[in-house]
């Protein structure tokens, strides 16, 4: 008899991550590339997290604390929330599978935007969960036709903000109404991996004070993006301490590693990092904007550190002549890409470059 898979394996496929630089050289026997299709931040991380990560690595024999009590202490002080109201995750990958576990049924719908962060509809599926697609409105979410998408079988919202891969946000009055007028008995999951890059006054800057007033929130960040951690997978979650207990039911007992938590400690105390990776990252936007604006073509306005753009040609194609020239870059759909904002001087490179395949 042939091997039985489950039904909800047939409609997914295999997450395809960004082209790794190595891969790229030998492909096309580069010596030198520039990936600028992942959103890292090109600035690395902060030094104080290296150098926390040396000191613990004389400890690789040892379990993690699968409590990870340290790290949950450090986000308490940081975000005023309790650690019981938190959970750190191998990334924010990692809680979106959790979070389809707990609460997705076979049946239940789920609602999410047409073109935001592909895992969302994949975890879904996964759960024998039904997406209930929204279209953006102008590459943004269109909340009010979120709303008007709830059924009696909605058990889940999926919103981030800033969205990826189109870097547009909503703003605070938008996240407050929609809030006050989704029922309490659907979850919605707050996805703010970037919200440390946004520059607008208007970007819902106390979701975490909502979780006082909705049960039903959940809010998650990572150290990916502007703390430079990719590598280590390690993001967490702040809601009521009733959703984090039984999340907490099906993690994984060591789930983050030694060094991802001993360095994610050691990040969130290096304020002058974090500043300078927003620095670095708002001059480079306003650099590729310039840029754009010159070359005549269209982009969406970003809050994170990657822009979406139409390159007015077939986004893979710009994607491969892009990598024979050594700059990775992400195609999203038709004829827009996604590129992360880099250093100054990588910045340069890659308009200079996608001049040349243009």
């Amino acid at each position: 008899m042939a091997i039985q898979f489950r039904e909800e394996l047939k409609e997914l496929s295999a997450y395809k991550p960004g082209k790794p630089i190595e891969d790229v050289k030998r492909e096309y026997g580069l010596n030198e590339v520039i990936k600028l299709a992942s959103n890292e931040n090109p600035l690395g991380c902060s030094p104080k997290a290296t150098e926390a990560i040396k000191k613990a690595a004389d400890n690789l024999a040892i379990y993690p604390d699968g409590n990870c009590t340290l790290l949950k202490e450090a986000l308490a002080n940081k975000t005023g929330l309790k650690p019981s109201q938190i959970l750190p995750s191998s990334g924010s990958d990692e809680m979106l599978d959790q979070l389809a576990k707990t609460f997705v049924n076979p049946g239940d719908e789920a609602i999410m935007a047409d073109i935001t962060f592909s895992r969302y509809i994949a975890t879904t599926k996964m759960m024998g969960g039904k997406p209930v697609i929204v279209p953006l409105k102008e590459w943004t979410y269109d909340i009010d036709g979120m709303l008007e998408a709830i059924t009696d079988k909605t058990r889940l919202i999926w919103l981030c903000n800033p969205n990826n891969p189109t870097g547009t946000m909503f703003t605070e009055d938008k996240l407050n109404d929609f809030l006050a007028k989704v029922p309490k008995n659907i979850i919605v999951v707050y996805d703010e991996a970037y919200n440390e890059y946004v520059t607008r006054d208007d970007f819902p800057k106390n979701s975490l004070d909502l979780l006082n007033d909705y049960s039903n929130l959940i809010v998650l960040r990572t150290f990916s993006k502007i703390y430079g951690l990719a590598a280590l997978r390690v993001g967490y979650t702040m809601a009521s301490e009733e959703i984090i207990s039984n999340i907490n039911k099906i993690r994984g007992p060591f789930n983050v590693n030694t060094l991802a938590q001993v360095a994610a400690v050691a990040a969130l105390g290096d304020d002058d990092f974090i500043k300078k990776s927003y620095e670095v990252n708002k001059e480079g936007k306003n650099f590729l904007y310039k840029a754009f604006d010159e070359m005549g073509l269209e982009y969406a306005p970003s809050e994170t550190n990657h822009i979406f753009v139409n390159v007015e040609k077939d986004a893979n194609e710009i994607f491969v002549n892009l990598q024979k020239k050594g700059m990775i870059i992400r195609p999203i759909t038709g004829t827009w890409i996604r590129v992360s904002i880099g250093t100054a001087e990588q910045n340069k490179k890659f308009i200079d470059l996608l001049k040349e395949v243009l």
